[in-house]
């Protein structure tokens, strides 16, 4: 498999796996995003914008996010996986909201 060079703002950018999530990578990488459900697409914690192009969005995310009435405001970290290079913000920490990250996200 082949690496990606993902930056997130304001840290050291990072090397991940290409299939890899999106929250899992932030999270390995030692940056605390949040996601309260584990990856689950259902609490919307683990929201990202991105500074690169966006990646295809999957059902799922999309539900979860015209369910909410947020479609267009963020991706959700967790339903997003690394098949390019990507720049993105992440718009919730946990340390920021006094949360643990929250349940393991599952690969």
């Amino acid at each position: 498999m082949s690496n990606h060079t993902i930056r997130v703002e304001g840290f050291e950018p990072f090397q991940v796996e290409t299939g890899t999530k999106l929250a899992l990578a932030i999270e390995q990488a030692g940056i605390d995003v949040s996601h309260r459900c584990g990856g689950q697409a259902r609490c919307t914690t683990c929201r990202v914008q991105f500074i690169s192009p966006e990646p295809a969005m999957n059902d799922p995310e999309k539900e979860c996010l015209v369910e909410d009435g947020v479609l267009g405001q963020f991706r959700l970290s967790c339903q997003v996986r690394v098949d390019r290079d990507m720049d993105v913000r992440v718009l919730m920490r946990a340390s920021e909201q006094g949360w643990e990250p929250g349940p393991a996200i599952e690969p």
